[in-house]
């Protein structure tokens, strides 16, 4: 029974510490990657260090790990794109957790949104990725919502398709039929689903996250988005995740670029495990009530009370006000008269 006993711990600390390698050399490999292109192997980077340099004036402030921290989730279409060209992009999203409640919120910016970009002048918000890289796209959404952004995580189509595919696949309920060919891509990118509950891999996940052709367009695709990234994150808890972590973290490596640091990685990676998922708080930014529609040079957009937003977020965050699922959803907020057409960017 002894030696039983002691092989059993024997295994538990060979696994540990293979998990706990594994993770490490991830994390160690993509700071790297990120802070110099040619770290590992002459590894490029998704976003040219020309762009990156645009906003290096706008250092990102330190998170001590005790205050809430806050990562901007940047989405990026990198479809067609030369060496040094300039990535767009094609989802905004903000992860927030407290260590200390260990509460999660994910936050999902609407791309349309018309703010002031520092040192740029008003644009919409999924620009100032491409006026200053990340850490310009970071002060603006800070400025924004009245809150220090500490870190991003940048991705791209290919990356989103390897993390699905390497968890398995996830169950979700398509919430109607999901059609749409485009042959800029040789119809590679074409969306065809079907409405009900279906598992997705990675390229019919991509295709229910990008589909925005209905009425409510860019409010309904970042209702799914969040929805799809719930979902990911509760999977991701799971045991069977949890055995296959090495491998997922290897195929995420080449298509991931972030600001975050080893030691911030294995510090996030500890608090995301804490903060359990299926307790995630999602939003859309700005809620319905307060988006203000305009039209700015000929081209629809969204605006809103920027005091007013602010103070929404902090109060979502002391639980003083209700999350807004968006327009397709039941809210105590009212759905807008007319939903606003983006623009493809």
């Amino acid at each position: 029974m002894t030696r039983t006993l002691l092989l059993v711990l024997l295994l538990l600390m060979v696994a540990a510490g293979y998990y706990s390698y594994s993770f490490y050399s991830f994390a160690k490999h993509i700071s790297e990657k990120s802070e110099n292109p040619q770290a590992s192997g002459g590894t490029t980077t998704m976003i040219s260090q020309s762009v990156k340099e645009k906003g290096d004036k706008y250092v990102p402030p330190k998170w001590e790990g005790k205050q809430r921290v806050n990562i901007l989730l940047l989405g990026g279409d990198s479809r067609g794109m030369k060496k040094n060209e300039l990535p767009r992009s094609d989802s905004i999203m903000l992860a927030s957790v407290d260590p200390v409640t260990k509460k999660a919120y994910l936050f999902s910016i609407l791309r349309d949104t018309y703010v002031k970009i520092p040192g740029e002048g008003d644009d919409r918000i999924n620009t100032a990725i491409t006026l200053g890289g990340p850490n310009l796209a970071m002060k603006t959404v800070s400025d924004l919502l009245g809150i220090p952004v500490q870190y991003y995580v940048y991705t791209d189509f290919k990356g989103f398709i390897a993390l699905v595919d390497a968890v398995g696949g996830i169950d979700i309920d398509v919430e109607k039929d999901m059609k749409y060919s485009d042959a800029e891509d040789d119809h590679v990118y074409d969306i065809n689903l079907k409405k009900g509950m279906q598992h997705l891999d990675g390229n019919t996940a991509l295709q229910y996250v990008r589909f925005r052709h209905d009425a409510l367009s860019d409010f309904s695709r970042t209702e799914r988005q969040r929805k799809f990234i719930t979902a990911v994150a509760q999977k991701m808890q799971t045991t069977s995740s949890l055995i296959k972590l090495p491998r997922i973290l290897n195929a995420m490596d080449p298509y991931i670029e972030t600001n975050l640091s080893v030691s911030d990685m294995l510090k996030l990676g500890s608090l995301g495990f804490e903060a359990k998922a299926d307790g995630i708080i999602t939003s859309q930014l700005p809620p319905t009530d307060l988006l203000i529609e305009k039209n700015v040079r000929g081209a629809a957009v969204i605006s809103a009370d920027k005091n007013k937003l602010q103070k929404y977020v902090q109060d979502l965050f002391a639980g003083k006000a209700e999350a807004d699922a968006g327009p397709n959803q039941p809210s105590p907020s009212p759905t807008p008269k007319s939903a606003v057409k983006t623009t493809k960017k």
